[in-house]
C-alpha cells in the first residue's frame, strides 16, 4: 500500500469517501479541549475539515498526492496544514500534538516498529491518542484482497507500547457509528483512546 497504490485509489473516482467525518472521531473528540491535531491518513479530508471547523488546528498527512490535493480543496479558509509524509521514513515530531488520530489507516508492522513508536512519541503530555480499526472478525474471506491484515497493526497492539506517564481510557470493540462502506461487512469498529499524563 505505498503512493502509487492509494494514488491509484484515489484516481479511479471523483470521491473515494463520503466527506463526512468518521463518526467515531466526532464521537471520541468531542469533550476534548482543541489544540494541535495530527490526522494521519488524512485522506480527502472530512476528519480535517471536522477538527477545524471545531476549534482545532489541524496537520494532516498522507501518502497520496491526489487525496491531499482534495483534502487542500476542502480544507480551504480553515487551520489545516497538509503534506505528503511517509511516517516509517519521517516520524512527526515528538511531544507535538494535543490529538494523534488515525482511523482505519493501514500502519505496516515493522520489526523495530518506527512509525508506531513515532505516533505515539508525538502525543504531548496530557494529549490523547486515538486509534480506530475495523474488527477483523467481521472480515469475509474476499475482503482482504491482496493483503493481509495480520501485516497490519491493530488498535489493541498500541496499547502495548505505551510507556509509564499513559492512560488507557478505552480499549473495545464497539459497533460502528457510520454505516459500512457499500461491499463491507464491517459491522464493528475496534477503538483505543489513551491520555499522555506525563
Amino acid at each position: 500500500m505505498d503512493e502509487q497504490f492509494w494514488d491509484r485509489m484515489y484516481s479511479d473516482r471523483a470521491q473515494l469517501w463520503s466527506g463526512r467525518p468518521n463518526g467515531t472521531l466526532v464521537a471520541e473528540a468531542a469533550d476534548l479541549a482543541p489544540g494541535h491535531a495530527l490526522d494521519v491518513g488524512c485522506g480527502e479530508g472530512g476528519d480535517a475539515h471536522w477538527l477545524a471547523e471545531h476549534g482545532w488546528t489541524v496537520t494532516g498527512v498522507d501518502l497520496s498526492s491526489v487525496a491531499l490535493e482534495r483534502a487542500r480543496q476542502v480544507c480551504r479558509g480553515l487551520p489545516v496544514a497538509l503534506r505528503r509524509q511517509d511516517l516509517a521514513q519521517e516520524p512527526p515530531e515528538p511531544a507535538s500534538y494535543d490529538l494523534v488520530s488515525l482511523h482505519y489507516f493501514p500502519l505496516l508492522r515493522e520489526k523495530d516498529h518506527i512509525a508506531l513508536l513515532g505516533l505515539v512519541e508525538a502525543v504531548a503530555p496530557g494529549g490523547t491518542l486515538l486509534v480506530v480499526g475495523h474488527d477483523m472478525s467481521d472480515l469475509r474471506g474476499d475482503e482482504g484482497g491482496d493483503h493481509d491484515p495480520a501485516d497490519y497493526y491493530q488498535p489493541p497492539e498500541f496499547a502495548g507500547f505505551l510507556q509509564d506517564g499513559w492512560t488507557v481510557e478505552t480499549d473495545e470493540v464497539r459497533p460502528r457509528v457510520d454505516a459500512a462502506p457499500e461491499g463491507s461487512a464491517h459491522k464493528n469498529d475496534v477503538v483505543l483512546r489513551a491520555r499522555r499524563t506525563a
